[in-house]
């Protein structure tokens, strides 16, 4: 898992590069943004449920 994190950068550039690149196929580079959304969406779903734990957390003393 932890070497799988560490090639999440790379990973996003790659998809961004393919995304930008006129050379690419329109197919592909659809499918490189249609990645990127459906990812930037997850990441915006996990953000708000940490927050909302941590407010529960707060709430019930219970924070780290």
């Amino acid at each position: 898992m932890a070497r799988l994190q560490q090639g999440t950068s790379a990973a996003a550039t790659t998809l961004l590069k393919t995304m930008i690149d006129p050379s690419t196929p329109a197919s592909v580079r659809v499918r490189a943004a249609e990645a990127i959304f459906n990812h930037a969406a997850k990441a915006i779903e996990i953000e708000d449920i940490d927050a909302r734990v941590a407010a529960l957390e707060k709430v019930h003393g219970t924070a780290k």
